[in-house]
C-alpha cells in the first residue's frame, strides 16, 4: 500500500484505504495509533512542565496520555479476543491522531496553540471513527468504533475546559 503525504493529507482519501483493510488491520492500526497518542501527551506533559505551565493544564496531559494507554489496551483485549492472536498486523497508514500534528506541537509558540491543535486531533479521530462506525456491517466492530468516537469527544472536551480555561488566565495578565 502505497503512503499517504501527511501534508497533502486528504481525509477522503485516508478513509478509503483504512476502509480497504480487513478488520484485523484496522484494529493493529488503531491500537499503535492509541499507544503513540499516549506518548505525544505524555511529551506534553514533560513539556508543559518545563514551561512551568499551570500544574492543572500538566495533568490533563498526563491523564490523556493514561486514557490513551488504556484505549490501546482494551483494543488490545477485544482484538486478542476476536483474532485469537497476539501479534498485531503491519499496517502501512500514518498516525492519523498524531502523524499530521507533531511537527506543529513542536513548533507551537502557546499552551493555546498546543491545545487547540490537540483539540483538532482529537475531533479528527472522532470524525474517523464516526465515519467507520456508519460503513461497518460488523455490528461488534460498530460499537467498538461507536465507543471510540465517544472517548475521543471526551479527551477533546477535557482540552477544550483547558483551553478556556489558559485563555481567561492569559487574557487577565494582558
Amino acid at each position: 500500500m502505497e503512503k499517504i503525504a501527511l501534508e497533502n493529507l486528504d481525509i477522503k482519501e485516508f478513509i478509503e484505504k483504512l476502509e480497504k483493510l480487513g478488520d484485523k488491520e484496522i484494529l493493529s492500526y488503531w491500537i499503535e495509533g492509541e499507544l503513540k497518542e499516549a506518548e505525544l501527551y505524555r511529551d506534553l506533559a514533560i513539556r508543559a512542565r518545563n514551561m512551568r505551565l499551570d500544574e492543572r493544564v500538566v495533568e490533563t496531559f498526563v491523564v490523556l496520555s493514561k486514557e490513551s494507554k488504556g484505549h490501546a489496551t482494551r483494543l488490545w483485549e477485544i482484538y486478542k479476543r476476536l483474532f485469537k492472536t497476539e501479534e498485531l498486523e503491519n499496517v502501512d497508514l500514518p498516525p492519523i491522531e498524531v502523524a499530521p500534528l507533531i511537527d506543529k506541537f513542536k513548533d507551537a509558540k502557546s499552551i493555546l496553540e498546543v491545545l487547540n491543535l490537540a483539540m483538532e486531533s482529537e475531533l479528527l479521530a472522532k470524525k474517523i471513527y464516526e465515519i467507520l462506525a456508519k460503513r461497518t456491517k460488523d455490528e461488534n466492530i460498530k460499537r467498538i468504533y461507536k465507543y471510540l468516537a465517544a472517548m475521543e469527544n471526551e479527551h477533546y472536551h477535557k482540552l477544550k475546559v483547558e483551553y478556556e480555561y489558559c485563555k481567561k488566565k492569559y487574557e487577565k495578565c494582558k
